[in-house]
Protein backbone atom coordinates (compact mmCIF):
# COMPACT_ATOMS: atom_id res chain seq x y z
CA UNK A 1 0.00 0.00 0.00
CA UNK A 2 1.42 3.82 -1.16
CA UNK A 3 0.80 5.18 2.68
CA UNK A 4 4.24 6.27 2.12
CA UNK A 5 2.97 9.03 -0.62
CA UNK A 6 -0.33 9.17 -0.14
CA UNK A 7 -1.87 10.64 2.57
CA UNK A 8 -5.42 9.80 1.26
CA UNK A 9 -4.59 5.94 1.83
CA UNK A 10 -2.77 6.62 5.06
CA UNK A 11 -5.72 8.57 6.64
CA UNK A 12 -8.31 5.31 5.41
CA UNK A 13 -5.89 2.81 6.60
CA UNK A 14 -6.97 2.05 9.92
CA UNK A 15 -10.90 1.36 8.85
CA UNK A 16 -8.97 -0.56 6.40
CA UNK A 17 -7.04 -2.64 9.17
CA UNK A 18 -10.34 -2.87 11.34
CA UNK A 19 -12.41 -4.09 8.23
CA UNK A 20 -9.27 -6.70 7.72
CA UNK A 21 -9.25 -8.16 10.90
CA UNK A 22 -12.99 -9.36 10.20
CA UNK A 23 -11.70 -10.94 7.06
CA UNK A 24 -13.66 -8.40 4.83
CA UNK A 25 -10.53 -6.78 3.25
CA UNK A 26 -6.79 -7.75 3.04
CA UNK A 27 -4.14 -6.15 5.59
CA UNK A 28 -3.12 -2.78 3.91
CA UNK A 29 0.49 -4.12 4.48
CA UNK A 30 0.12 -6.46 1.92
CA UNK A 31 0.34 -3.60 -0.25
CA UNK A 32 3.42 -2.36 0.65
CA UNK A 33 6.59 -1.51 -1.65
CA UNK A 34 8.85 -2.09 1.24
CA UNK A 35 7.42 -6.03 2.04
CA UNK A 36 9.70 -8.54 0.39
CA UNK A 37 8.09 -11.14 -1.54
CA UNK A 38 9.25 -13.64 0.40
CA UNK A 39 7.69 -12.44 3.42
CA UNK A 40 4.92 -11.56 1.29
CA UNK A 41 3.63 -14.66 0.13
CA UNK A 42 3.68 -15.71 3.57
CA UNK A 43 1.69 -12.90 4.88
CA UNK A 44 -0.99 -14.09 2.21
CA UNK A 45 -0.72 -17.76 2.28
CA UNK A 46 -1.50 -17.37 6.66
CA UNK A 47 -4.34 -15.24 5.63
CA UNK A 48 -5.39 -17.66 2.95
CA UNK A 49 -5.68 -20.35 6.52
CA UNK A 50 -7.52 -17.32 8.43
CA UNK A 51 -10.71 -16.90 5.68
CA UNK A 52 -10.63 -20.85 4.73
CA UNK A 53 -11.34 -20.90 8.71
CA UNK A 54 -13.94 -17.92 8.84
CA UNK A 55 -15.51 -19.84 5.63
CA UNK A 56 -15.69 -23.05 7.62
CA UNK A 57 -17.33 -21.08 10.37
CA UNK A 58 -19.87 -19.73 8.68
CA UNK A 59 -20.94 -23.10 7.19
CA UNK A 60 -21.13 -24.96 10.20
CA UNK A 61 -23.68 -21.90 11.78
CA UNK A 62 -25.31 -21.83 8.93
CA UNK A 63 -25.95 -25.35 9.55
CA UNK A 64 -26.98 -24.35 13.08
CA UNK A 65 -29.58 -22.03 12.29
CA UNK A 66 -31.59 -23.80 9.25
CA UNK A 67 -31.36 -26.45 12.65
CA UNK A 68 -33.29 -24.47 14.94
CA UNK A 69 -34.99 -22.79 11.94
CA UNK A 70 -36.43 -26.34 11.19
CA UNK A 71 -37.82 -26.50 14.75
CA UNK A 72 -39.45 -22.78 15.20
CA UNK A 73 -41.16 -23.72 11.49
CA UNK A 74 -42.47 -26.68 13.26
CA UNK A 75 -43.30 -24.96 16.24
CA UNK A 76 -45.82 -22.46 14.47
CA UNK A 77 -47.02 -24.16 11.62
CA UNK A 78 -45.56 -21.85 9.22
CA UNK A 79 -44.13 -24.42 6.77
CA UNK A 80 -45.56 -22.16 3.83
CA UNK A 81 -42.45 -20.82 1.72
CA UNK A 82 -41.10 -19.52 5.06
CA UNK A 83 -38.74 -22.35 5.30
CA UNK A 84 -37.51 -21.76 1.95
CA UNK A 85 -37.04 -18.64 2.40
CA UNK A 86 -35.32 -19.02 5.54
CA UNK A 87 -32.89 -21.60 3.95
CA UNK A 88 -32.29 -19.30 1.00
CA UNK A 89 -31.10 -16.74 3.33
CA UNK A 90 -28.96 -18.94 5.25
CA UNK A 91 -27.10 -20.82 2.20
CA UNK A 92 -27.00 -17.11 0.83
CA UNK A 93 -24.77 -16.13 3.75
CA UNK A 94 -22.09 -18.81 2.74
CA UNK A 95 -22.54 -17.57 -0.88
CA UNK A 96 -21.57 -14.55 0.35
CA UNK A 97 -18.54 -14.94 2.49
CA UNK A 98 -17.19 -17.57 -0.13
CA UNK A 99 -17.54 -15.08 -2.73
CA UNK A 100 -15.94 -12.71 -0.78
CA UNK A 101 -13.06 -14.72 0.43
CA UNK A 102 -12.67 -15.57 -3.26
CA UNK A 103 -12.52 -12.46 -4.39
CA UNK A 104 -10.02 -11.47 -1.76
CA UNK A 105 -7.94 -14.21 -2.85
CA UNK A 106 -8.25 -14.12 -6.88
CA UNK A 107 -8.74 -10.89 -7.52
CA UNK A 108 -5.69 -9.53 -5.18
CA UNK A 109 -3.32 -7.99 -8.00
CA UNK A 110 -6.62 -6.15 -9.20
CA UNK A 111 -6.77 -4.27 -5.79
CA UNK A 112 -3.33 -3.69 -5.83
CA UNK A 113 -3.79 -1.77 -9.22
CA UNK A 114 -6.70 0.23 -7.57
CA UNK A 115 -4.22 1.32 -4.24
CA UNK A 116 -1.58 2.07 -6.48
CA UNK A 117 -4.03 4.09 -9.13
CA UNK A 118 -5.51 6.25 -6.25
CA UNK A 119 -1.89 7.02 -4.85
CA UNK A 120 -0.09 7.97 -8.21
CA UNK A 121 -3.79 9.94 -8.79
CA UNK A 122 -3.43 11.89 -5.84
CA UNK A 123 0.46 12.63 -6.38
CA UNK A 124 -0.17 13.89 -10.18
CA UNK A 125 -3.43 15.53 -8.82
CA UNK A 126 -1.36 17.55 -6.37
CA UNK A 127 2.23 18.25 -8.47
CA UNK A 128 -0.98 19.99 -10.85
CA UNK A 129 -2.23 22.28 -8.17
CA UNK A 130 1.44 23.50 -7.21
CA UNK A 131 1.50 26.91 -9.27
CA UNK A 132 -2.56 28.01 -8.49
CA UNK A 133 -3.26 30.28 -5.15
CA UNK A 134 -5.59 28.33 -2.95
CA UNK A 135 -5.43 24.20 -2.77
CA UNK A 136 -7.77 21.89 -0.77
CA UNK A 137 -6.85 20.62 2.22
CA UNK A 138 -6.69 16.86 2.96
CA UNK A 139 -8.01 17.02 6.39
CA UNK A 140 -11.30 17.58 5.51
CA UNK A 141 -11.66 14.26 3.78
CA UNK A 142 -10.16 12.77 7.35
CA UNK A 143 -12.77 14.25 8.66
CA UNK A 144 -15.52 12.80 6.15
CA UNK A 145 -14.17 9.75 6.61
CA UNK A 146 -14.63 9.83 10.49
CA UNK A 147 -17.85 10.87 10.04
CA UNK A 148 -19.54 8.69 7.31
CA UNK A 149 -16.96 5.65 7.70
CA UNK A 150 -16.02 5.61 11.43
CA UNK A 151 -19.64 6.47 12.46
CA UNK A 152 -21.35 4.08 10.20
CA UNK A 153 -18.76 1.55 11.30
CA UNK A 154 -19.81 2.37 15.06
CA UNK A 155 -23.34 2.02 14.53
CA UNK A 156 -23.04 -1.86 12.68
CA UNK A 157 -21.62 -2.84 15.84
CA UNK A 158 -23.67 -1.58 18.63
CA UNK A 159 -26.64 -2.17 16.51
CA UNK A 160 -26.64 -5.34 14.97
CA UNK A 161 -26.55 -7.20 18.19
CA UNK A 162 -29.13 -5.48 19.56
CA UNK A 163 -31.61 -5.40 17.16
CA UNK A 164 -30.76 -9.11 15.97
CA UNK A 165 -30.32 -11.35 18.80
CA UNK A 166 -33.75 -11.29 20.23
CA UNK A 167 -34.55 -12.30 16.88
CA UNK A 168 -32.60 -15.21 16.47
CA UNK A 169 -34.53 -18.49 16.51
CA UNK A 170 -35.19 -19.33 20.14
CA UNK A 171 -33.79 -23.11 19.70
CA UNK A 172 -30.13 -21.66 18.41
CA UNK A 173 -27.75 -21.79 21.73
CA UNK A 174 -25.78 -18.47 23.17
CA UNK A 175 -22.65 -19.14 21.67
CA UNK A 176 -24.30 -19.46 17.91
CA UNK A 177 -25.70 -16.77 18.73
CA UNK A 178 -22.56 -15.01 19.63
CA UNK A 179 -21.07 -16.09 16.20
CA UNK A 180 -23.83 -15.39 13.78
CA UNK A 181 -23.86 -11.89 15.40
CA UNK A 182 -20.39 -11.39 14.42
CA UNK A 183 -20.83 -13.07 10.61
CA UNK A 184 -23.77 -10.52 10.55
CA UNK A 185 -21.73 -7.75 11.00
CA UNK A 186 -18.48 -9.20 9.41
CA UNK A 187 -21.11 -9.05 5.66
CA UNK A 188 -22.55 -5.65 6.75
CA UNK A 189 -19.07 -4.26 6.54
CA UNK A 190 -18.52 -5.25 3.17
CA UNK A 191 -20.89 -2.38 1.81
CA UNK A 192 -18.18 0.08 4.19
CA UNK A 193 -15.19 -1.62 2.52
CA UNK A 194 -16.57 -0.20 -0.78
CA UNK A 195 -17.81 3.40 0.77
CA UNK A 196 -14.36 3.85 1.52
CA UNK A 197 -13.11 3.74 -2.27
CA UNK A 198 -16.11 5.39 -3.53
CA UNK A 199 -15.09 8.24 -0.63
CA UNK A 200 -11.19 8.02 -2.28
CA UNK A 201 -12.47 8.56 -5.52
CA UNK A 202 -15.14 11.70 -4.31
CA UNK A 203 -12.22 13.47 -3.05
CA UNK A 204 -10.16 13.09 -5.91
CA UNK A 205 -12.54 14.35 -8.13
CA UNK A 206 -13.36 17.54 -5.80
CA UNK A 207 -9.36 18.53 -6.09
CA UNK A 208 -9.28 17.98 -9.52
CA UNK A 209 -12.39 19.88 -10.17
CA UNK A 210 -11.17 22.88 -7.55
CA UNK A 211 -8.18 22.97 -9.59
CA UNK A 212 -10.30 23.12 -12.41
CA UNK A 213 -12.11 26.59 -10.95
CA UNK A 214 -8.22 28.04 -10.62
CA UNK A 215 -7.71 27.67 -13.65
CA UNK A 216 -11.25 29.59 -14.38
CA UNK A 217 -10.52 32.20 -12.61
CA UNK A 218 -6.90 32.97 -13.77
CA UNK A 219 -8.31 33.10 -17.29
CA UNK A 220 -10.40 35.77 -16.35
CA UNK A 221 -7.34 38.14 -15.40
CA UNK A 222 -5.43 36.52 -17.95
CA UNK A 223 -3.63 38.85 -20.43
CA UNK A 224 0.30 36.62 -21.02
CA UNK A 225 0.69 34.76 -23.82
CA UNK A 226 2.90 32.51 -21.86
CA UNK A 227 1.24 32.22 -18.78
CA UNK A 228 -1.89 31.08 -20.86
CA UNK A 229 -0.03 28.38 -22.64
CA UNK A 230 0.98 27.11 -19.23
CA UNK A 231 -2.72 27.56 -18.19
CA UNK A 232 -3.77 25.26 -21.78
CA UNK A 233 -1.25 22.58 -20.42
CA UNK A 234 -2.93 22.96 -17.12
CA UNK A 235 -6.28 22.27 -18.92
CA UNK A 236 -4.75 19.45 -21.29
CA UNK A 237 -3.70 17.71 -17.67
CA UNK A 238 -6.50 18.41 -15.91
CA UNK A 239 -8.45 16.21 -18.62
CA UNK A 240 -5.99 13.02 -18.65
CA UNK A 241 -6.28 13.01 -14.87
CA UNK A 242 -10.00 12.65 -15.58
CA UNK A 243 -10.06 10.04 -17.97
CA UNK A 244 -7.57 7.92 -15.70
CA UNK A 245 -10.27 8.42 -12.73
CA UNK A 246 -13.18 7.20 -14.92
CA UNK A 247 -10.66 4.17 -15.63
CA UNK A 248 -10.12 3.44 -12.16
CA UNK A 249 -14.02 3.77 -11.36
CA UNK A 250 -14.15 0.84 -13.53
CA UNK A 251 -11.65 -1.21 -11.87
CA UNK A 252 -13.31 -0.87 -8.79
CA UNK A 253 -16.57 -1.88 -10.14
CA UNK A 254 -15.28 -4.73 -11.53
CA UNK A 255 -13.65 -5.90 -7.78
CA UNK A 256 -17.08 -5.32 -5.81
CA UNK A 257 -19.13 -7.14 -8.91
CA UNK A 258 -19.86 -10.17 -6.67
CA UNK A 259 -19.80 -8.76 -3.11
CA UNK A 260 -21.93 -5.60 -3.71
CA UNK A 261 -24.62 -7.82 -6.09
CA UNK A 262 -25.16 -10.18 -2.92
CA UNK A 263 -25.11 -8.08 -0.23
CA UNK A 264 -27.68 -5.86 -1.91
CA UNK A 265 -29.52 -9.48 -2.56
CA UNK A 266 -29.68 -10.45 0.67
CA UNK A 267 -30.40 -7.85 2.49
CA UNK A 268 -33.50 -7.00 0.17
CA UNK A 269 -34.36 -10.78 0.96
CA UNK A 270 -33.67 -10.53 4.84
CA UNK A 271 -36.22 -8.11 4.97
CA UNK A 272 -38.99 -9.73 3.28
CA UNK A 273 -38.19 -12.45 6.06
CA UNK A 274 -38.08 -10.47 8.83
CA UNK A 275 -41.45 -8.93 7.33
CA UNK A 276 -42.75 -12.67 7.19
CA UNK A 277 -42.29 -13.73 10.55
CA UNK A 278 -43.43 -10.00 12.20
CA UNK A 279 -46.49 -11.72 10.46
CA UNK A 280 -46.35 -14.93 11.66
CA UNK A 281 -45.71 -13.48 15.45
CA UNK A 282 -47.80 -11.11 15.30
CA UNK A 283 -50.85 -12.42 17.24
CA UNK A 284 -48.18 -13.72 20.19
CA UNK A 285 -48.67 -11.14 22.84
CA UNK A 286 -45.74 -12.11 24.58
CA UNK A 287 -43.70 -11.13 21.65
CA UNK A 288 -41.41 -8.27 22.08
CA UNK A 289 -39.18 -7.94 19.24
CA UNK A 290 -41.78 -6.18 16.80
CA UNK A 291 -39.73 -3.22 17.42
CA UNK A 292 -36.21 -4.63 16.65
CA UNK A 293 -37.37 -6.40 13.63
CA UNK A 294 -38.51 -2.98 12.67
CA UNK A 295 -34.93 -1.40 13.49
CA UNK A 296 -33.25 -4.00 11.64
CA UNK A 297 -35.06 -3.88 8.23
CA UNK A 298 -34.31 -0.04 8.51
CA UNK A 299 -30.67 -1.08 9.19
CA UNK A 300 -30.62 -3.05 6.36
CA UNK A 301 -32.23 -0.16 4.05
CA UNK A 302 -30.34 2.35 5.29
CA UNK A 303 -26.97 -0.14 4.33
CA UNK A 304 -28.04 -0.30 0.90
CA UNK A 305 -28.77 3.88 0.80
CA UNK A 306 -25.48 4.93 2.03
CA UNK A 307 -23.51 3.32 -0.79
CA UNK A 308 -26.28 4.53 -3.50
CA UNK A 309 -26.06 8.07 -1.33
CA UNK A 310 -22.25 8.29 -1.47
CA UNK A 311 -21.93 7.16 -5.05
CA UNK A 312 -24.32 9.50 -6.28
CA UNK A 313 -22.31 12.17 -4.63
CA UNK A 314 -19.30 11.41 -6.73
CA UNK A 315 -21.21 11.14 -9.81
CA UNK A 316 -22.80 14.80 -9.29
CA UNK A 317 -19.23 16.09 -8.42
CA UNK A 318 -17.91 14.56 -11.22
CA UNK A 319 -21.12 16.33 -13.62
CA UNK A 320 -19.64 19.40 -12.37
CA UNK A 321 -16.92 19.58 -14.59
CA UNK A 322 -18.60 20.17 -17.38
CA UNK A 323 -20.44 23.45 -16.10
CA UNK A 324 -16.90 24.73 -15.36
CA UNK A 325 -15.83 23.71 -18.85
CA UNK A 326 -18.81 26.11 -20.21
CA UNK A 327 -17.73 28.96 -17.65
CA UNK A 328 -14.33 29.02 -19.06
CA UNK A 329 -15.80 28.70 -22.84
CA UNK A 330 -17.63 32.16 -22.13
CA UNK A 331 -14.75 33.63 -21.17
CA UNK A 332 -13.28 36.22 -23.81
CA UNK A 333 -9.84 34.43 -23.83
CA UNK A 334 -11.80 31.15 -25.24
CA UNK A 335 -12.37 33.09 -28.47
CA UNK A 336 -9.02 34.99 -28.47
CA UNK A 337 -6.41 32.06 -27.80
CA UNK A 338 -7.57 29.31 -30.82
CA UNK A 339 -5.33 26.51 -28.36
CA UNK A 340 -7.82 27.27 -25.39
CA UNK A 341 -10.52 26.70 -27.59
CA UNK A 342 -9.51 23.47 -29.02
CA UNK A 343 -8.47 22.34 -25.66
CA UNK A 344 -12.20 22.91 -24.12
CA UNK A 345 -13.31 21.45 -27.21
CA UNK A 346 -11.50 17.86 -26.45
CA UNK A 347 -12.15 17.95 -23.09
CA UNK A 348 -15.77 18.78 -23.52
CA UNK A 349 -16.52 15.95 -25.84
CA UNK A 350 -14.27 13.66 -23.52
CA UNK A 351 -16.94 14.07 -20.81
CA UNK A 352 -19.66 13.35 -23.26
CA UNK A 353 -18.34 9.99 -23.97
CA UNK A 354 -17.06 9.29 -20.65
CA UNK A 355 -20.05 9.31 -18.11
CA UNK A 356 -19.32 7.74 -14.52
CA UNK A 357 -20.99 5.77 -12.90
CA UNK A 358 -20.29 3.26 -10.20
CA UNK A 359 -21.63 -0.17 -12.03
CA UNK A 360 -22.08 -3.80 -10.13
CA UNK A 361 -20.77 -5.79 -13.94
CA UNK A 362 -23.37 -5.40 -16.36
CA UNK A 363 -26.42 -6.05 -14.04
CA UNK A 364 -27.08 -2.49 -12.41
CA UNK A 365 -25.26 1.47 -11.79
CA UNK A 366 -25.07 1.91 -7.83
CA UNK A 367 -27.16 5.39 -7.74
CA UNK A 368 -30.25 6.92 -5.95
CA UNK A 369 -32.67 5.72 -8.49
CA UNK A 370 -31.07 2.69 -8.16
CA UNK A 371 -32.19 2.59 -4.37
CA UNK A 372 -35.78 3.89 -5.30
CA UNK A 373 -36.30 0.91 -7.45
CA UNK A 374 -35.02 -1.44 -4.56
CA UNK A 375 -37.45 0.25 -2.73
CA UNK A 376 -40.75 -0.40 -5.12
CA UNK A 377 -39.53 -3.89 -5.30
CA UNK A 378 -39.64 -4.71 -1.57
CA UNK A 379 -42.96 -3.16 -1.19
CA UNK A 380 -44.17 -4.73 -4.05
CA UNK A 381 -43.15 -8.20 -2.65
CA UNK A 382 -44.39 -7.52 0.64
CA UNK A 383 -47.89 -6.19 -0.40
CA UNK A 384 -47.94 -9.81 -1.93
CA UNK A 385 -46.65 -11.32 1.37
CA UNK A 386 -49.26 -9.60 3.14
CA UNK A 387 -51.85 -10.73 1.48
CA UNK A 388 -50.98 -14.10 1.19
CA UNK A 389 -50.33 -14.07 5.07
CA UNK A 390 -53.92 -12.47 5.67
CA UNK A 391 -55.54 -15.14 3.75
CA UNK A 392 -53.53 -18.42 5.77
CA UNK A 393 -54.84 -16.28 8.93
CA UNK A 394 -58.02 -16.18 7.62
CA UNK A 395 -58.19 -19.72 6.92
CA UNK A 396 -56.59 -21.00 10.32
CA UNK A 397 -59.51 -18.82 12.27
CA UNK A 398 -61.91 -20.80 10.16
CA UNK A 399 -60.74 -23.85 10.98
CA UNK A 400 -60.27 -23.33 14.76
CA UNK A 401 -64.16 -21.82 15.07
CA UNK A 402 -65.49 -24.79 12.98
CA UNK A 403 -63.00 -27.33 15.15
CA UNK A 404 -61.22 -28.64 12.39
CA UNK A 405 -58.33 -30.08 13.05
CA UNK A 406 -56.94 -31.49 9.75
CA UNK A 407 -55.65 -28.48 8.13
CA UNK A 408 -53.37 -28.24 4.94
CA UNK A 409 -50.43 -25.60 4.64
Amino acid sequence: MEVNRSRLLATARPYLQVLALLGVTPPPVFFSRTLQRRRRGLFIAIYGCFLVSISLVVIYECYANIVALQQEVYQFHAEDFSRVMGWTQKFLVVAMATCNHLNILLNFRRLGRIYEGIASLELDVDYAAKDFRARRYWWSFRFRLALYIGGWMVLIISLVPRLTVRRLAFFLHWANKLVTEIILIMLQLKCTEYCVFVLLIYELVLRLRHNLQQIHEELQECSCGNRMQELCVALKSNQLLVGRIWELVGEIGHYFVLSISLLFFFNCLTIMHVVNWALIKSFNPNDCCQYSRLGFTLLLSSTIFLACFYSEFCIRAYNGIPRILHQINCLPAAEDFQMLKMGLREYSLQMQHLRLSFRCGGFFNINLKYFGGVVVTIFGYLIILVQFKIQVFSETKYFESNNITEMTY
